[in-house]
């Protein structure tokens, strides 16, 4: 009898999950309690993957020899409290695409912020190196699809393949095997406490679950000065690299013996220079020629939404920054900034509390413009601080009113704080509609 594997959740990981488990000659099912994008149920049923969506149909579910769990489903769901109340064995798409992944070199990082960034560098940086690099996880493919494509492709009897996973802490909740050969920590702040039971260690001690597996010869990189990983520092197999302050001075990163000019990268700001000097690490520690590492860091181009640059129109630059859903984002975004800023903030209120950056806001920020259904709470937490202050309820009028505010040799700085779903999709949507809107600047 076929071991049945059932899948919760229909997204790239998924899918990606159902497609090699059916590939292997699993029984599969896929169950999603919302709807399935039209790009999966094409995949699903061209693979012939059985599938249901806008429900979780429990006989169809129970009956799983064991079960692949979507990051996005909360423990606390019914789902999830009768499949545990069965005792069905429950891991994630990660856990199943490494069982099968061979001999191969994974990179992990995880962290509250700058995963995407330093996932999208440290791919860069090994790939500009010659190395054979695949990148995915939380960004991109998903792991079991890249492990499917070596299988399909005879590719995974290859012991040099490298792949550069960005994993999030929900991620890493389900994972019992997964053992990558060089891990990243690179911060942990207040973030998704609602599934932690509001406790930041329990947060902490998932983000720690990314080194639990190493051993001797494994790497573990980590924020050496984060007050959270020090107060909450769980133990690991592997060889600990900590990363602390002083590597940076005047445009240069200096690891080891080795020296890095910074000046003419995309990357601003402090904390890219941390997420680069981890980047750095990793790719060392692979084997990458430094001055393959240097062209790499001449030539990387930041992230969609991540501090990207949009324009430079009459002497004003443009910066979205949209993926900057909470506080600490901000924080470093601001920090990031080296000319009077107009900054445009706001959106769905996730509990914020702004009080960490009054300090760069006072410092750098010449004008705020309020982006969002209900404004209350910005205008309330900075009014005090007589600068000039707008509302508006629309990229685009957001926009308009920062040219005004700006003159040249000025930033204006999408970076909202906050969730985007008062107005937009998602903050991909956000950022998109705010780049529209500075486009049509340029027209004459």
């Amino acid at each position: 009898m076929k071991k049945r594997i059932v899948i919760l959740g229909s997204g790239e990981s998924g899918t990606g999950a159902a497609r090699l488990a059916k590939f292997l000659g699993f029984d599969v099912f896929v169950s999603d309690k919302g709807p399935i994008k039209d790009v999966f149920k094409q995949e699903l049923d061209a693979n012939g993957i059985p599938w249901e969506e806008n429900q979780h149909t429990l006989t169809q579910i129970l009956n799983a020899s064991e079960i692949i769990k979507s990051p996005g489903i909360p423990e606390k769901s019914d789902v999830m409290k009768a499949v545990r109340e069965k005792g069905i064995n429950v891991i994630g798409e990660i856990e199943f695409g490494y069982r099968y992944a061979g001999k191969c070199r994974i990179v992990a990082i995880t962290g509250s912020n700058g995963k995407t960034t330093t996932t999208e560098l440290t791919w860069h940086l090994m790939h500009e190196a010659g190395l054979p690099v695949r990148k995915g996880g939380n960004v991109g493919n998903s792991f079991a699809r890249m492990v499917l494509d070596d299988l399909v492709s005879g590719n995974i009897k290859s012991k040099d393949r490298v792949f550069v996973l960005e994993v999030s802490s929900f991620q890493l909740d389900d994972i019992q095997q997964f053992r990558p050969y060089i891990s990243m920590l690179l911060n942990i702040t207040p973030d998704h406490l609602d599934r932690y039971e509001y406790k930041l260690e329990n947060y902490a001690a998932a983000k720690f679950r990314v080194s639990m597996n190493q051993r001797r010869g494994d790497k573990f990189i980590y924020n050496g000065y984060d007050p959270v990983i020090r107060e909450n520092w769980k133990e690991t197999g592997a060889k600990k690299v900590a990363i602390r302050k002083g590597f940076f001075k005047n445009g240069v990163i200096t690891v080891g013996k080795i020296r890095f000019d910074m000046t003419q990268s995309a990357l601003k700001g402090p904390h890219n220079m941390f997420n680069a000097v981890c980047a750095i690490r990793a790719a060392l520690f692979m084997g990458a020629d430094p001055a393959k590492i240097q062209q790499g860091l001449n030539s990387f181009e930041t992230p969609p939404h991540r501090l990207e640059k949009v324009a430079v129109i009459r002497g004003v630059t443009w910066i979205n920054d949209s993926k900057a859903t909470n506080v600490d984002s901000v924080f470093y975004a601001l920090q990031a900034m080296d000319a009077p800023t107009v900054w445009i903030v706001g959106g769905q209120d996730k509990g914020n509390d702004y009080e960490p950056l009054l300090k760069w806001v006072k410092k750098k920020v010449k004008a705020i413009v309020c982006m969002g259904v209900d404004n209350t709470k910005i205008v309330k937490s900075f009014k005090a601080m007589k600068k000039p202050m707008v509302e508006t309820s629309s990229a685009q009028e957001a926009v308009a009113q920062a040219a005004k505010l700006a003159e040249a040799g000025d930033v204006v700085l999408l970076s909202p704080a906050c969730a985007s779903f008062d107005l937009f999709k998602n903050y991909e949507d956000r950022g998109a509609q705010f780049r529209e809107a500075v486009k049509a600047l340029e027209q004459p």
